[in-house]
């Protein structure tokens, strides 16, 4: 894989074999959008464990520009505490997420009223 160096940080493409085994971001028709670990998938449900729900991004154009690359706005977001577990229907979408931007989901600091 060919990378660059830029004061001295490397950059290199993002390629399937960066991809999360199965860490995703799952679209749902009413229920919003999810970040976290698939552990099954029937038709239309999906249940997930350690998610989150991404109540707001910014930092990204898109989804799919969010499951590639993440956010460069972190403060920005509001992505509430990660359930345990959670059963979506109806789900519409499904975006394997990179290892950066599971690690720039992860990272965005948890958003709470209290």
């Amino acid at each position: 894989m060919k990378e660059i160096e830029i004061d001295g940080v490397k950059y290199a493409p993002v390629t399937d074999a960066e991809l999360c085994e199965n860490y995703s971001i799952v679209r749902t028709y009413s229920a919003g959008v999810f970040a976290g670990e698939i552990v099954s998938r029937d038709g239309k449900e999906c249940t997930m464990k350690n998610a989150r729900r991404l109540w707001f991004w910014a930092g990204a154009a898109s989804l799919s520009e969010m499951a590639t690359k993440g956010t460069s706005d972190p403060d920005a977001c509001k992505f509430p505490c990660a359930v345990a577990e959670v059963i979506l229907t109806e789900v519409i979408e499904v975006l394997a997420c990179t290892r950066i931007a599971q690690e720039s989901i992860m990272g965005v600091k948890e958003w709470t009223q209290h």
